[in-house]
């Protein structure tokens, strides 16, 4: 099925006895795939025609379900057992958003998920990392990793200076309580950018 055939069988059930095609297509035109549709805000997705209201919180009802199943997935799996499903989950999680916001994922000694905390929620351009209360809240939960997950609205940007410092003071102190910090991740546009693959944590 295309992209807007998945979006017309899906909103078949919202908008029951009307032909939805076009409210379908419209939307893959505005946003550009599901996931992009997935992620907009219920304000965008409202303002698309034919849409509406109670139909922008159904497919936001959608998007909520899918990462709530993966944050139930990652509590009794490693986290990077499945990449792919990974960076699945950390666009679902922070992808689309209109201004940037951070999450820690606090994890256990199999590196399953512990707690998938909001941080904090920023501005268009600028997010705040408080590391040493993320260190508290580790000992706290006896984690013994943690890795970093904030979105950058505007796409294909990758860290910001203020990132790469931020991320070096949190592994420091994280390190000095033999806890890990196993990676920090951007979401720009729909790509997951890898502070451990760039070589941030050497």
């Amino acid at each position: 099925m295309t992209d807007y055939e998945l979006l017309e069988l899906a909103l078949s059930f919202a908008i029951p006895r009307r032909d939805v095609r076009p409210v379908s297509r419209a939307l893959i035109g505005e946003f550009g795939t599901v996931y992009q549709v997935l992620t907009a805000s219920v304000e965008d997705l409202s303002a698309v025609p034919g849409m509406g209201r109670n139909s922008a919180i159904f497919i936001k009802t959608m998007h909520r379900m899918m990462t709530v199943g993966f944050r139930g997935y990652f509590l009794k799996t490693p986290l990077f057992h499945d990449y792919a499903q990974f960076e699945n989950y950390c666009r679902l999680n922070v992808g689309g958003k209109p201004v940037e916001e951070v999450h820690v994922l606090y994890l256990d000694s199999r590196l399953c998920l512990l707690e998938d905390q909001c941080h904090s929620v920023g501005t268009v351009n600028e997010s705040g990392i408080y590391p040493r209360e993320i260190v508290q809240h580790a000992l706290k939960l006896n984690a013994r990793g943690v890795a970093l997950v904030h979105n950058h609205p505007t796409p294909c940007t990758s860290f910001s200076e203020q990132d790469k410092e931020m991320t070096i003071e949190l592994m420091l102190l994280l390190r000095a309580m033999n806890i890990t910090l196993y990676d920090h991740y951007v979401v720009s546009g729909g790509t997951v950018y890898s502070a451990r693959n760039m070589h941030m944590l050497d």
